[in-house]
């Protein structure tokens, strides 16, 4: 569904993406890790257009999208969970989920996703800036799923969150890959990422250095971690 090859990207003299190859199959998880300032968030920020990317492939269903805009990456079927959530803290619940619906969604219309998000439902009037930091997170969520995308690019969706909200959470993903939406998962909780993630990628100065099952990932976790992830 989704793959990244030999993606290079640059923040004026900056090289922060170094040919990164990266697969996501269709209605999988994979998650991204890594310390940060490696250049996570600047893979999602690529793949979606706000960062043009100086050399690589983006393929979507096989169509290169790579140095696209945004809103053509979106009409694609890409949708973006940015860090930070960004949600319009003066628009209502309702309404800020209707700024991403260009035409009347099919597989997540806004029924479908109060009932995915009970607490939303509650508080569909509220305007978002008086949520809690998981409402909003699911208020982000659902804001990207409105658009019916084929791929969801979840950016630190944990963070800040306390444990219960996160199981929530993770919940929620696992239902969404059930429901055959593709997720690249950028995440700092292990244990999130072992929870969803069909596959996890680690990446240290912009290189995909490991991949592996969740499994062998929880197999070779002291590791890794030590290797990898701890600073």
């Amino acid at each position: 569904m989704l793959r990244i090859e030999g993606l290079n990207t640059h923040y004026g003299n900056s090289h922060v993406l170094h040919g990164v190859d990266l697969a996501v199959p269709q209605g999988r998880i994979c998650a991204l890790l890594g310390r940060n300032g490696v250049g996570k968030s600047t893979t999602l920020r690529t793949v979606m257009g706000l960062v043009p990317p100086s050399c690589g492939r983006v393929l979507l269903d096989g169509t290169d999208i790579a140095g696209w805009s945004p809103h053509l990456v979106a009409r694609a079927g890409v949708a973006y969970v940015p860090e930070g959530r960004l949600i319009f803290p003066d628009l209502t619940v309702i309404e800020n989920i209707r700024v991403a619906e260009r035409k009347p969604a099919r597989s997540w219309p806004i029924p479908r996703l109060l009932e995915l998000f009970p607490p939303l439902a509650e508080r569909a009037t509220n305007r978002g800036g008086t949520l809690s930091g998981g409402e909003q997170q699911m208020l982000a969520i659902a804001r990207a799923l409105v658009s019916d995308p084929k791929v969801l690019l979840l950016d630190e969706p944990s963070q800040g969150l306390a444990p219960l909200v996160v199981r929530e959470l993770a919940r929620v993903i696992r239902l969404l890959c059930a429901a055959g939406v593709t997720i690249l998962l950028i995440e700092q909780n292990m244990k999130l990422a072992e929870a969803v993630a069909d596959e996890m990628h680690i990446m240290v100065k912009g290189r995909i250095v490991y991949a592996a099952s969740p499994e062998r990932f929880r197999a070779e976790e002291a590791q890794i971690r030590t290797r990898y992830l701890t600073v």
